[in-house]
């Protein structure tokens, strides 16, 4: 749609608008109407602003409104109080930290989120800010030709603006704005002189390796609270109750680090030698080119990471113990909200009942008159365990677990952070 702007193609406007509709299906009514609101807002920033009518294709205004819109409309009347749910509760008494449907989120202070969006789009957001203060300084957003530009760098102000006013944050909400970021710093290296942004990245690299060195060289305490305590959901809810950390130990990460403060190491010497040997004239393919091939060869060690972590998580191994114990009639739990084991379902072939979980992602579904027989209180799973056999999947330790609590409850195993426990073997 950007493009769509820049060269007054309606065409191109129009499957933008129908895009972002698209969008808003996936995501929410939020998804479909606020990239079009901030082009709007950057076109009216532009001297002359150009007429709407000569360039908003209003056919796709209206496909966007009715994909982004007109669905969550349609639920509303299938399940009244989803739309409330998804635009008022999610969205607005989410900025007010006044949610009526909380779940167990251990929201980030500014200072965190502030540092996450930032070291998380390291080394384009470095970039991404050079072009945003160079929009600025030169006032572009009064020329129609920077309208694209504007837009992206207003997105992604906006974006960190409402994050950090609002009362609630998580670390993935800053990843709307990274495409934006990745653009922006795309011309920042398309500058005739770009040699004095090269020694910034080569500095921001050295600092990166030297810092993960150090961190690799530790006992892992480090790593884990100021990266993993700060990035990961999962992990910061845990703390917050006091359980187990749910991250592999230190001892699966320590080569990945070492191996990605290496590669920086390796990247910042190669661009302070590109910097003596090479022409100026060539310094914005070179070191563009440098940083590039840096994060390309950090990226085995992200998805080794990712990898580790989804295997340490994951519910498939307590679901096998599950199926292979699990009997006709036989009823399966899980102790807490299901986010924490959303797989089960699927593993082990039969939904469970969930127990003291309301406060989760299903919380508004959770008051569904059809959601009754599958959340219980701690009484109701009382009762159950004394009139048939239940199998209860926890994500608690002994002292904070119901179910560890239960007459004659037996433990079965611990299986990736989940622990099994199994009626009594009387029955």
């Amino acid at each position: 749609m950007l493009v769509g702007v820049a060269d007054r193609r309606r065409p191109m406007i129009g499957w933008g608008l129908v895009l972002f509709g698209i969008a808003g299906l996936a995501k929410d009514p939020l998804g479909a109407l606020a990239p079009p609101v901030v082009i709007l807002a950057a076109l009216a920033l532009a001297r002359p602003a150009p007429p709407r009518a000569r360039w908003l294709p209003w056919p796709g205004v209206a496909v966007c409104v009715v994909l982004g819109i007109g669905w969550w409309i349609m639920t509303e009347f299938r399940t009244p109080g989803t739309l409330w749910y998804v635009v008022v509760d999610n969205k607005i008494l989410n900025v007010l930290g006044a949610r009526v449907f909380a779940d167990e989120d251990v929201p980030l202070s500014a200072g965190e989120f502030l540092s996450v969006a930032w070291l998380g789009a390291l080394p384009w957001s470095l970039a991404a800010v050079v072009t945003i203060v160079r929009l600025l300084r030169a006032r572009a957003w009064r020329r129609p030709a920077e309208t694209p530009w504007i837009a992206l760098s207003l997105w992604t102000l906006v974006i960190l603006a409402v994050t950090v006013l609002s009362r609630f944050r998580l670390p993935h909400y800053g990843l709307p704005m990274y495409p934006a970021l990745a653009l922006l710093a795309a011309r920042a290296w398309c500058a005739p002189d770009t040699r004095w942004l090269a020694l910034v990245h080569a500095a921001l690299l050295g600092v990166l390796s030297v810092v993960g060195t150090a961190l690799a060289r530790t006992g892992g305490q480090g790593f884990m609270s100021a990266v993993i305590g700060v990035t990961d959901v999962a992990t910061r809810k845990t703390r917050m109750t006091g359980e187990a950390d749910p991250f592999p130990t230190w001892e699966t990460l320590q080569p990945l680090v070492a191996h990605a403060s290496l590669a920086f190491g390796l990247g910042a010497l190669v661009l302070l030698i590109a910097l003596a040997l090479r022409p100026r004239v060539r310094t914005s393919s070179v070191a563009p080119g440098v940083v590039a091939l840096v994060m390309l060869a950090v990226m085995p060690d992200v998805a080794t990471a990712l990898g580790t972590m989804s295997a340490h998580r994951s519910a498939r191994a307590v679901a096998a113990a599950v199926m292979s114990r699990l009997g006709e009639g036989d009823v399966l739990a899980h102790e807490g909200p299901i986010e924490q084991s959303g797989a089960l379902e699927w593993y082990s072939g039969r939904r469970p009942v969930i127990v003291d979980g309301r406060r989760s992602v299903l919380a508004f579904g959770a008051t569904r008159p059809e959601s009754a027989p599958f959340f219980w209180t701690a009484a109701e799973l009382e009762r159950a365990w004394r009139r048939q056999r239940v199998w209860i999947v926890t994500t608690r330790s002994p002292a904070h677990s119901l179910a560890a609590r239960l007459p004659g409850a037996r433990l079965i195993g611990t299986f990736g952070g989940r622990s099994l426990y199994g009626p009594p073997e009387s029955r």
